[in-house]
């Protein structure tokens, strides 16, 4: 086959909606389409014994010389090596959006201190808008992106985006959010999908470079991780202000969609499901642990509470 783009384009020809993944189950029998293949190549360290028992004071002083340097250019091996796998681990900030953001976000917060064993002042899961094409007085994507409101000021439904919630792991760690990301899901779809609908509420996954990127390792692990927790979901390349297709996650390259922080009255609030309110300790993130952070300057709505426009 040739290239990974080229695949890409052959499997988005077939599929109307840029599938590359589908999942299996009863009513779905067509195969799947590999996304991503990481090669494990084995590098194996042969040594030569070429000193065949003569044992010289001239050929112990050379051996030993080169032994001495040898194991001077080992150790710089591995301090270099150890510094690229420690630059290679650095935190990149990726995001997951699955309908309301209220509940996802709650299940990031919780997945950062079970996960990372986080404490509450070192919470980054915060809920955004991302996906979606510009933002309101900026066509560089420097300007707002707010919720809705009365004077219709950077309205995130639209500019396409959806909502979201974005948290910096660390690179080895990706492939656990990625599980309790597919966690969210039953039989595919997501807990709200019988009432948050439309572009605004579908399924996103932000990943720098997106699918065929220098993370397109991570693209992998996400299918890995929707495999191992049923094999619910479709996966399929974002182009931005893509369309709500259940069972179907739209993985963005969160560098051409960048996510968008939302209000701070949207931060750490309570589920969208009736009587699904969470401690006051959670709802008091902000308050008490991030009351200098920079939420924007998007209207709080006509009324201040910035649901529903009002």
């Amino acid at each position: 086959m040739k290239n990974f783009s080229d695949v890409l384009m052959i499997i988005t020809a077939i599929t109307g909606c840029h599938a590359f993944h589908q999942p299996n189950n009863n009513n779905n029998n067509n195969n799947k389409l590999p996304l991503l293949h990481k090669s494990a190549s084995n590098t194996k360290i042969l040594t030569n014994d070429d000193d065949n028992g003569v044992n010289t004071d001239r050929r112990s002083f050379v051996r030993n010389a080169l032994t001495s340097t040898a194991i001077i250019s080992s150790a710089a091996a591995m301090f270099a090596t150890e510094k690229a796998n420690a630059i290679d681990d650095e935190e990149e900030v990726f995001y997951f959006g699955c309908g309301c953001f209220w509940h996802v976000q709650h299940e990031f917060v919780e997945a950062e201190r079970k996960l990372l064993g986080r404490k509450d002042n070192e919470i980054t899961s915060r809920a955004g808008y991302a996906g979606g094409k510009g933002a309101d007085g900026d066509k560089n994507n420097n300007g707002r992106v707010c919720y809705h409101n009365a004077a219709m000021i950077g309205d995130y439904g639209k500019f396409g985006h959806a909502e979201i919630v974005s948290v910096s792991v660390p690179k080895s760690r990706y492939g656990e959010f990625a599980t309790e990301y597919c966690k969210l899901f039953t039989k595919g779809l997501r807990p709200d999908q019988s009432g948050d609908r439309g572009l605004e509420y579908r399924n996103v996954v932000g990943i720098p470079g997106g699918a065929s990127g220098k993370y397109k390792d991570l693209a992998t692990q996400l299918i890995e991780a929707s495999k191992a927790t049923g094999d619910q979901l479709d996966f399929a390349i974002g182009k931005g202000s893509d369309r709500d297709v259940p069972q179907v996650v739209w993985i963005m390259d969160s560098t051409l969609y960048p996510p968008y922080k939302a209000e701070q009255y949207h931060q750490f609030h309570d589920g969208f499901n009736f009587n699904e309110n969470y401690p006051n300790t959670y709802n008091n993130l902000v308050k008490q642990n991030f009351s200098n952070e920079d939420f924007g300057k998007c209207p709080n709505g006509g009324l201040g509470l910035g649901i529903g426009g009002l």
